[in-house]
């Protein structure tokens, strides 16, 4: 053992090998001395106004830099932040949770103390079933070895992971951190993935019109940039989901479109489902994804690659690890001519937004200033609801400039999570599209964001309660919220000096806030946009009549 070195320490300085520089999380008195080792490291807490907007803002700033970390109390706070956890291990993204936890000696005895639910292994339990990896640091002699096991699968597994801390183990002494072990990804086998590449090449080669389907997969493993080698490689076109927006450059010349199966433009459904070779790279089938499963994909006409398995046609090769397959096939396929494997519509760039004088602002206008307004510079944020169904029409080049969580879709995600977003990219704005019911569902959260002088744009659809709940199904009193004064809460936050708040009905009100916002560039800018009710955009419409159509 060596006195210089505890086990909050040890997992500081593997938190910081890893990239993590932040740390969001809510005080409580099993973690206290933890917290206390925190403030003396160089990694920066960041404390947030509840333990699960701590999970969000950590579940942001993951997908921007390859990990997040937070830190809870036990009981209260570990069950608190668990809508989250759920959320990245639905999303694949790489959290790290930390919980404070009553000490060992009590562990022992079975004393009933405060934060216990009904006995002291129930929280470690809950973890595991939606974690890939969890522990309890109970023993210094083996804490370290199950730190770096925990954090390792983390990172190369791009799920979260939970690692409890009882309050007399924060400042147990523990051998001091070597090397921290190779993260690497996980083994192909060599004799399948040949196998796998030699099949996969022949179909791909001998098709007439091939086309791959980017996936989500792709964003998570950090893979665009080897697609994009085997999309130039090959000159064969792509088109990609809502998940995976921007994961590939939509200005590329090969760039076919968002597919979402029958809720694509017609140009692009029929580009993908007629292809005799679709290669399909870490796609997942969600309902959201495809349409409500409107796909029409024929099987054996596609290479599906992803979770660890190539399917061609009816033959399956297992342990074939994606990145592996992207880099061996980009060696085996056979150039093709841009004339004949191109997009079947040219790329149309977005126009300029003009507004009409005195016209009251809609839905379709709204979304149209915001395409025009948003840069490389910005990382738009899309909440579930109106908000991502408009988002297919965006035009976003940078795959880190566009957060959706589309599968897990948990209401009120995007704020806490810009928060993590700006801690992660200081150079870049985020900027929050949400809707009014799912913005009061963490708006507190705009404070953390003043406090930490975050620069965030966010627009708050203002159409008087649950707009996709209204369209998903008759509508009901339960889709009714109380209506706020969503402009004033600057005013709540801050004295204006860091925050502004703006209210607009009109297209003209829109554009000179919009021109606010892009002046102030250091502030924090809410614009409340007032839509009339039950107006929308056509995605959502769209969603709305088929959702009930397959009921």
């Amino acid at each position: 053992m060596n006195t210089n070195y505890t086990i909050s320490r040890y997992l500081l300085s593997r938190l910081q090998e890893v990239g993590i520089k932040h740390l969001f999380g809510v005080p409580g008195d099993y973690v206290l001395d933890f917290l206390d080792e925190v403030i003396a490291s160089p990694i920066q807490w960041v404390g947030n106004c509840n333990e699960l907007n701590a999970g969000y803002a950590a579940d942001g700033y993951a997908r921007i830099n390859g990990a997040g970390a937070a830190v809870v109390t036990y009981g209260v706070g570990g069950l608190s932040i668990l809508n989250a956890v759920a959320g990245a291990f639905a999303e694949h993204v790489p959290m790290i949770v930390i919980s404070g936890a009553p000490p060992a000696r009590r562990r022992e005895s079975g004393a009933m103390v405060h934060h216990l639910v009904s006995n002291y292994y129930l929280q470690l339990d809950i973890f595991r079933k939606m974690t890939v990896d969890a522990a309890i640091l109970t023993d210094p002699n083996t804490a370290p070895d199950e730190i770096d096991r925990v954090i390792r699968n983390c990172i190369t597994r791009k799920l979260p992971v939970y690692l409890e801390l009882p309050i007399d183990m924060a400042h147990a002494p523990c051998r001091r951190p070597g090397a921290l072990p190779a993260i690497d990804s996980l083994p192909s086998d060599k004799d399948s993935l040949a196998e796998c590449v030699s099949e996969a090449a022949e179909m791909f080669n001998s098709a007439d019109h091939p086309l791959i389907l980017a996936g989500v997969e792709l964003l998570r493993f950090g893979l665009g940039g080897d697609t994009l080698h085997l999309v130039e490689t090959a000159e064969v076109p792509f088109a990609t989901m809502l998940s995976s927006k921007s994961v590939l450059p939509e200005l590329h010349p090969q760039f076919v479109g968002i597919y979402q199966g029958g809720w694509s433009r017609e140009v692009v459904r029929r580009q993908v489902e007629d292809s005799d070779c679709l290669l399909s790279l870490g796609v997942w089938i969600t309902d959201l994804d495809t349409g409500l499963f409107s796909v029409n994909l024929d099987n054996r006409r596609m290479i599906a690659a992803g979770g660890g398995q190539v399917r061609i046609g009816s033959h399956y090769y297992h342990q074939i690890e994606l990145a592996d397959f992207i880099g061996r096939l980009a060696l085996a396929v056979q150039p093709r001519s841009y004339l004949t494997s191109h997009p079947a519509e040219s790329y149309q760039p977005r126009q300029p937004f003009t507004p009409e004088t005195s016209s009251v602002l809609t839905a379709p206008r709204l979304y149209e200033c915001l395409n025009h307004f948003l840069d490389d510079r910005m990382v738009l944020l899309a909440e579930p609801g109106d908000a991502f169904c408009a988002a297919p029409e965006f035009h976003i080049e940078e795959a880190e400039n566009f957060i959706v969580q589309i599968y897990y879709s948990s209401i009120g995600f995007c704020t806490p999570a810009a928060l993590g977003v700006a801690l992660a990219r200081p150079d870049k704005r985020p900027v929050v599209l949400t809707g009014d019911g799912a913005f009061q569902m963490t708006a507190q959260e705009i404070s953390t964001m003043i406090r930490e002088r975050c620069p965030a744009l966010f627009i708050i659809i203002n159409n008087d309660g649950y707009l996709v709940e209204r369209l998903l199904h008759v509508d009901g009193p339960y889709n009714d919220i109380q209506m706020w004064h969503y402009a004033r809460l600057p005013e709540v936050f801050d004295d204006g000096s860091h925050a502004i708040g703006i209210r607009v009905t009109t297209e003209e009100e829109l554009a000179q806030a919009m021109e606010i916002a892009a002046q102030e560039k250091q502030k924090l800018v809410l614009i409340e946009a007032c839509l009339p009710n039950r107006d929308c955009s056509a995605g959502l419409e769209r969603l709305g009549k088929t959702f009930r159509q397959v009921q």
